[in-house]
């Protein structure tokens, strides 16, 4: 879970694109902390979470400048243990193949129905003229009900479609905080107007999924600062 400062230390790292953070939840497991890499052209937010007492944890949509990750990860002093994808478009997963290979882990998620955008990352860094981009298969895909372990602690798994076929939300019920790639910004949602987009089915997700998981719930999204799931479901203009 994250602290209330959380979007003010993100906004006023913005000049260096990184952001630390720190819970404070009591919990039967120690918190978790995070922090925030901004990488490729599109600003994504690249995130680091891990376990505070055992320094073990992973690596969250690793998008590109592999660098400045690697950078983040030995100023952690972290261990990763894993790579995770929220989905296949090339900000979120355009690096992930080779950061795999470098540190030798593995890779889970996203959900299967988003194979389609990662046997095509070398053609969406084509588009987009960024180079060094590979196609990525996961070790493992994800779906409704699924869970991921990282140092003790369990995540959750719901499938988010809408932004793409294949998104995913990892969700630490005991912690209260979720990592929701693009399905969810503060202030707005995911762009459905992508190759396999549906807006239709990103609100009813949104709904359906996320907000019963309660307003307490705190949020690291793939753009912009994070947020809590009460605020977005009370104002947010696309969902109410």
């Amino acid at each position: 879970m994250l602290s209330e400062q959380c979007a003010d230390r993100l906004s006023s790292a913005r000049s260096h694109r990184t952001a630390m953070m720190t819970d404070t939840r009591a919990s039967p497991l120690s918190p978790l902390k995070a922090a925030i890499i901004q990488v490729t052209p599109f600003e994504q937010n690249c995130t680091l979470v891990w376990d505070e007492a055992t320094k073990v944890g992973a690596v969250i949509d690793p998008g590109g400048d592999l660098d400045r990750i690697e950078k983040a990860i030995a100023d952690t002093g972290m261990t990763v243990e894993k790579i995770l994808l929220t989905h296949g478009h090339i900000d979120h997963a355009g690096g992930a193949a080779e950061l795999r290979d470098k540190l030798g882990v593995k890779i889970e998620g996203p959900h299967q129905a988003d194979s389609i955008l990662l046997d095509n990352l070398e053609k969406q860094g084509e588009a987009y003229g960024i180079d060094g981009v590979r196609n990525v298969t996961p070790d493992r895909w994800l779906d409704d009900g699924d869970t991921v372990t990282l140092a003790g602690h369990t995540f959750e798994i719901f499938h988010c479609p809408g932004h793409s076929p294949g998104s995913v939300v990892f969700f630490d019920r005991d912690q209260r905080f979720a990592l929701v790639g693009d399905v969810l910004f503060r202030g707005s949602i995911g762009r459905t107007d992508f190759p396999y987009g549906d807006h239709d089915a990103l609100i009813s997700a949104i709904k359906t999924k996320l907000f019963p998981l309660g307003d307490d719930v705190a949020f690291i999204c793939g753009h912009g600062p994070p947020g809590r799931f009460g605020p977005e479901r009370e104002t947010n203009p696309f969902l109410v």
